[in-house]
C-alpha cells in the first residue's frame, strides 16, 4: 500500500509539469535607432578635382543615420596598392577624421593608361543633429604601400632621380638576394649615418601623394 501511494504522488507531480505553462525566455535588449536621425542623397557641387596629378571624383554622398558615405574613384599612376590615407568631413560647429574605406571596384594601369580605383568612405558618428546643409569632404593624401617587389620595379628609379636632383649622394641597386631583387643602398655620404640614409630613402614623399581634393554637399540640417 505504502508503494501504491509513492507512485501516485510521482504520476500526479509528472502530469502537473507536463501542462505547466512555458517560461518565458529572457533576451538581451535590442538597439535602439531613433526615427528622427535623418537620411539624404545628393551629388557633388563639384564633380571632379585634380591635385599633384591625380584626378579624383566624387560621385555622390549619402547621410544614413549617423554615418555619412561617400563613392570616390581616383586615378592610379602605376600598379602599387593605393588607397585614402588621409580625409575629413567638416561641417558648422565640427569636423571628423576617423574615416573608413571599402574598395568598390579597380582598372589596374596598362601601358601609357592611368588606372581608377573606386572606394566608398565612411565617416562614423556624425550628430543627427549636425547642420550637413554644406559639408565638405576633404581627401588631404593618398598613399601606397609598397609591396616587396615594388621596390626595385616602380620605386628605385623615382627615388634615385629624385635623391639625384635634390644633391643627395646616395646610389641605390637592386641585386638579386635569394633569387629575389632586393633595393639596397650601396652608397651614402661619409658623414651620412646608415639610418639616416634610410630614411632619405624610405621617406613618405615617394609613397605618399599629397592632396587636397574637396568635394562640399547638401546633406540637409
Amino acid at each position: 500500500m505504502k508503494h501504491m501511494l509513492i507512485f501516485l504522488c510521482l504520476l500526479l507531480t509528472a502530469c502537473n509539469l507536463s501542462g505547466a505553462p512555458p517560461q518565458p525566455v529572457a533576451t538581451g535588449p535590442t538597439a535602439y535607432i531613433d526615427p528622427s536621425y535623418p537620411t539624404m542623397e545628393s551629388a557633388p557641387v563639384t564633380l571632379m578635382q585634380t591635385s599633384s596629378g591625380i584626378e579624383v571624383r566624387a560621385d555622390r554622398a549619402w547621410r544614413d543615420g549617423k554615418q555619412v558615405n561617400v563613392d570616390v574613384c581616383f586615378t592610379l599612376l602605376d600598379a602599387s596598392d593605393w588607397t585614402v590615407s588621409s580625409a575629413s568631413l567638416q561641417y558648422p560647429g565640427g569636423s571628423i577624421i576617423d574615416f573608413g574605406s571599402t574598395m568598390l571596384s579597380i582598372q589596374e594601369p596598362v601601358e601609357g593608361k592611368s588606372g581608377v580605383r573606386c572606394d566608398n568612405l565612411f565617416f562614423l558618428n556624425v550628430p543627427p543633429d549636425a547642420d550637413l546643409s554644406n559639408v565638405v569632404i576633404t581627401i588631404d593624401a593618398i598613399a601606397a604601400q609598397p609591396r616587396a617587389e615594388d621596390y626595385c620595379t616602380i620605386y628605385m628609379p623615382k627615388i634615385q632621380q629624385d635623391l639625384t636632383e635634390r644633391g643627395i649622394a646616395i646610389t641605390l641597386d637592386c641585386p638579386v638576394v635569394n633569387d629575389v631583387q632586393t633595393m639596397q643602398i650601396v652608397s651614402k655620404p661619409d658623414t651620412m649615418s646608415q639610418e639616416e640614409a634610410e630614411q632619405e630613402v624610405y621617406s613618405d614623399r615617394y609613397f605618399t601623394v599629397p592632396g587636397p581634393w574637396s568635394f562640399t554637399f547638401n546633406l540637409g540640417q
